[in-house]
């Protein structure tokens, strides 16, 4: 069976850049993936996925295996999945495909930065917070949370919705992939609330032990998808964002 996505306004590449990222998260043999089958302009189907409970072990599992995929690495932060060449996306918003060296500057330029002046003029970011998240991302482009960790092929939206739970276990959709850092996939689990996040992480651990005070960072790694739905989901998550950047001030 299949899952078909069509639409008639879908900016071109839309699709197409979805496809890669699916494929590219696939070929690191971690995490389970939804098999593409065709993409087209304005079209994508995908393989069926039949659901099922979220449980402890499967969350476990899908902890272990998303470590593999974060392994699996990137040429560098902010790389595109491998032979696409088009524009990337999270959600329906275009997201920067700018690469750089360190973490802490692709990080604050490509996927904190762009998204306030969406948020302002939607006005569910205030000019006053804004100016806190500009002073969070000097610090964060200056390099105080850079590590010698190399690029991770993250999925870049791993919120809830995208982890879907079958009988054979978890399953990724909907991605917005790039070379990036896995804390900051780590982190939007926890934003949107997995089930058995713990048993996750735990996995997680097991096959990859995180690096000491990432819990302390999850805020730093929660600007990117809190900035997003800021530009326009609602006046709640310019209150987060700035909270969040407040919290990275505080860590620096």
């Amino acid at each position: 069976m299949t899952h078909v996505k069509t639409s008639r306004t879908a900016p071109p590449g839309f699709y197409e850049a979805e496809a890669a990222g699916l494929r590219w998260l696939a070929a690191a043999g971690g995490a389970r993936v939804a098999r593409v089958l065709d993409v087209g302009p304005g079209r994508i189907v995908l393989e069926r996925i039949e659901h099922a409970p979220p449980t402890a072990s499967a969350a476990r599992a899908f902890g272990r295996d998303l470590a593999g995929t974060h392994a699996a690495g990137a040429p560098a932060f902010g790389a595109r999945p491998g032979g696409w060449e088009g524009p990337l996306f999270i959600g329906s918003r275009e997201m920067p495909a700018l690469v750089h060296e360190s973490w802490g500057a692709f990080y604050a330029e490509a996927r904190v930065r762009p998204f306030l002046a969406p948020a302002l003029e939607a006005r569910f970011l205030r000019e006053d917070e804004a100016r806190i998240v500009h002073e969070a991302c000097d610090v964060i482009a200056g390099g105080v949370f850079d590590d010698d960790a190399p690029p991770a092929r993250i999925h870049g939206d791993l919120w809830a919705g995208n982890v879907l739970f079958s009988p054979d276990g978890a399953v990724l959709i909907d991605p917005a992939a790039h070379g990036g850092h896995p804390e900051t996939d780590l982190a939007m689990l926890a934003l949107f609330g997995l089930p058995f996040l713990d048993d996750a992480l735990a996995g997680y651990q097991e096959a990859s032990p995180l690096r000491p005070g990432w819990r302390a960072r999850v805020p730093l790694h929660q600007l990117h998808p809190l900035a997003v739905h800021a530009a326009g989901h609602g006046r709640g998550y310019g209150v987060a964002l700035a909270e969040a950047a407040q919290a990275v001030l505080r860590l620096a």
